[in-house]
């Protein structure tokens, strides 16, 4: 019997799976097959960028100055007063290579991604889905690649303000907070900090913004048995998308490259 279990376990994973994976194929064909649904791009981008910037900024901010303040105690503690100056490329590079990248894709994970899930399963169990279908339409196409292109393209927008407003918490926080040498600081994250940096935390952002569309879109689509049935399939999308985005990030650090000079 326990056997029987894993091997039901097993083809359940392979079986879910491969949904994803024809989900992602049709998706992607629908992206680049004309004509597109314009006004719906247009309103996933207002949904998933504009209406996501007042969590983001919130995020960003404490995010920094947390991370600001950890960097002040351990330079402080382990190195020396007047040490603390020197924090400043390690707070913009542990930010827009890694924290801002995940803290941006959880939150939007959880902003966009259960929204996506409820919408598209209350379709599904309202039989809208279906009226699709008998009239000739494509639900990939109308549904879940406007979505996912959206999601593909402001993610890394999100990130990269995300950054900015992470990296100035932070410099907030030592400088006029804390007092550090306003020039040191400054030079030394200039210094230090390349643009690779921030372009990999930019392609991170849109890995994570196609894991957040198609997680979001396959739940919907297998969202049954009424309301109790949205309501599983908007957890479980959070669920997924957000340990995906941090194995994904694991994986991603791993094969980009550190530093493209060299």
């Amino acid at each position: 019997m326990i056997n029987q279990s894993r091997y039901s376990l097993l083809f359940s994973f392979f079986q879910e799976l491969g949904e994803v994976g024809s989900l992602v194929g049709k998706t992607l064909r629908n992206i680049f097959r004309k004509p597109w649904e314009k006004n719906i791009f247009i309103q996933q981008l207002e949904e998933v960028g504009v209406r996501s910037l007042p969590v983001v900024s919130l995020t960003a901010a404490f995010g920094g100055l947390v991370f600001g303040l950890q960097t002040y105690i351990g330079f402080h503690r382990f190195i020396g007063h007047g040490s603390e100056a020197y924090g400043g490329p390690i707070i913009s590079l542990g930010l827009s290579k890694e924290i801002i990248p995940i803290l941006v894709g959880l939150m939007i994970s959880g902003r966009v991604g259960s929204a996506i899930a409820a919408e598209i399963g209350t379709m599904k169990i309202t039989e809208q889905i279906d009226a699709l279908y008998s009239l000739g339409a494509d639900p990939n196409r109308y549904l879940v690649a406007p979505r996912t292109l959206a999601c593909f393209i402001m993610l890394p927008c999100l990130t990269l303000y995300g950054d900015i407003i992470g990296i100035a918490a932070g410099y907030f926080y030592n400088v006029v907070l804390m007092g550090v040498n306003h020039f040191i600081y400054f030079e030394n994250t200039l210094l230090y900090l390349e643009i690779w940096d921030v372009i990999t935390g930019l392609i991170k952002a849109a890995f994570f913004g196609i894991i957040i569309a198609i997680v979001g879109c396959w739940q919907g689509l297998k969202a049954e048995g009424g309301a109790e049935g949205v309501g599983k399939a908007t957890t479980r999308t959070v669920v997924i998308a957000s340990i995906s985005i941090i194995i994904l990030n694991f994986l991603l650090s791993k094969a980009l490259p550190g530093t493209l000079s060299g």
